[in-house]
């Protein structure tokens, strides 16, 4: 039985399985020696997600299921507000903050949802960068290959789907912190239109850029938990048939650099949607090279990141992971004339790609150029912000015109992660996964 939403809602309806055993088999996994769970969580539920999944079954024997994630383990990442702890955003120096009063509405709707949580994900410190590198909680090794980096921000989250210790992770997007995860662990990671899922209760990275996704075994998955933490019916899309969509291949900076693993895997891919029918069209968009013009001085990111980390810098800034406090203060020097030319800037670049991208159903592009580097070499800070940077290039972009965008695996059995983006349209969120079900159909 695949760990996928509509699979196991099958097995509980055919009275298979139970949400007992299923939370129950998620914290086995989680304490195999042989897997990483102590670096993949931060903070267990074990007691309250028993509990809960016991409910559940009560519930269903009654007839009362919520939703299609209604008895199924979530794992949620550590910058989210879970009511009765505090919210440390993989941190130390927050580790012992007051306790959140409430859930974040993401947790209210996934346990309104009926899901159960099983505990909160390990990631970078304050999601400050696309690794997954964390010097306080560890690194979880990514599932394909426990010799590499996770991806980041959100590491956790996509080693506990990879792993099968939740068949749902929620993770944040600011540069692709869904969409890189998913790629290194061999999984599906999601990036909505920013504004359909709300950001409350979530600690922040750079509110113009901030969203929250989901991760998950499949398409189908990532589309019900994305409509559950959006707050709208949760019906997973029927997937639209490959042929006839006009699908444009970035060109350009986007495939430069590129593993020549990743390139393959990446070619493959699109030759298979050609011969399914798709209208390939190979195209250079300017928001690439426009991106790079807009982040030489740090970005949205570092400058509002700086903002609501400055009093905290100056109180213990010296218990801050060094590489996350050096991108941090970099927000420092943006003058305010610099910030308002900022939001001008994107405001002309979402105009431009809104144009350059009419015409598309999608946009394709390797979601990260390179393999996950091996977790030896992070110890090095040149190979760190190398790799970092590539890591991030192709994602990153998505976010400053606030796009929705996914990530399908579409590695080698056996290999490193390998992702392929697709890249919608602007609030077309629904669209876009129907568009992603018919490619990935096309490819399995």
């Amino acid at each position: 039985m695949r760990w996928t939403v509509k699979e196991l809602q099958a097995a509980l309806v055919a009275g298979e399985t139970t949400s007992e055993k299923l939370v129950t088999e998620a914290f086995e996994r989680i304490a195999d020696p042989k897997l990483e769970g102590t670096k993949v969580f931060t903070r267990l539920h074990k007691e309250a997600a028993l509990d809960a999944a016991r409910l559940s079954d009560r519930q269903r024997a009654r007839g009362h299921v919520p939703s299609p994630l209604a008895g199924l383990p979530i794992s949620i990442k550590d910058l989210l507000d879970i009511a009765g702890e505090p919210t440390p955003a993989g941190s130390v120096v927050l580790a012992d903050a007051p306790a959140a009063r409430q859930d974040a509405p993401v947790v209210a709707r996934l346990r309104a949802a009926g899901a159960i949580i099983v505990g909160r994900t390990n990631m970078t410190e304050f999601a400050y960068s696309g690794i997954g590198y964390n010097p306080h909680y560890g690194t979880p090794g990514s599932p394909p290959d426990r010799s590499r980096v996770p991806g980041g921000s959100s590491s956790g989250a996509g080693v506990s789907v990879g792993d099968r210790m939740a068949v749902i992770g929620i993770g944040t997007d600011t540069g692709g912190s869904t969409r890189i995860p998913a790629a290194f662990c061999g999984t599906v990671g999601y990036k909505p239109t920013a504004k359909r899922v709300p950001l409350d209760g979530c600690v922040p990275l750079s509110f113009s850029l901030d969203s929250i996704g989901p991760l998950g075994p499949s398409v189908a998955c990532c589309a019900v938990a994305d409509a559950v933490i959006a707050g709208e019916t949760p019906i997973a899309p029927s997937p639209l048939p490959v042929a006839g969509l006009r699908l444009a291949v970035a060109t350009g900076i986007p495939l430069e650099q590129m593993d020549p693993a990743v390139a393959r895997a990446f070619d493959d891919a699109i030759k298979r949607l050609a011969a399914a029918g798709a209208r390939i069209t190979e195209q250079p968009f300017a928001l690439f090279r426009r991106f790079a013009e807009a982040s030489s001085a740090g970005g949205f990111a570092a400058a509002e990141s700086f903002a609501w980390h400055r009093q905290l810098l100056a109180r213990a800034g010296n218990r801050y992971d060094p590489r996350v406090r050096v991108r941090i203060e970099r927000g420092a020097a943006m003058a305010a004339a610099d910030y308002v030319d900022l939001l001008d800037f994107r405001r002309k670049v979402i105009a431009e790609a809104a144009e350059e991208t009419a015409p598309f159903d999608a946009v394709l592009l390797p979601t990260v150029p390179i393999l996950a580097p091996k977790i030896a070499a992070m110890a090095s800070d040149e190979e760190f912000a190398r790799c970092n940077l590539l890591t991030l290039r192709n994602t990153a972009p998505v976010n400053f015109i606030d796009r929705c965008a996914i990530s399908l695996p579409i590695q080698p059995s056996g290999e490193a992660g390998i992702g392929l983006m697709l890249i919608g349209e602007h609030g077309a969120d629904r669209r876009l996964f129907a568009v992603a079900a018919g490619v990935e159909a096309a490819l399995a």
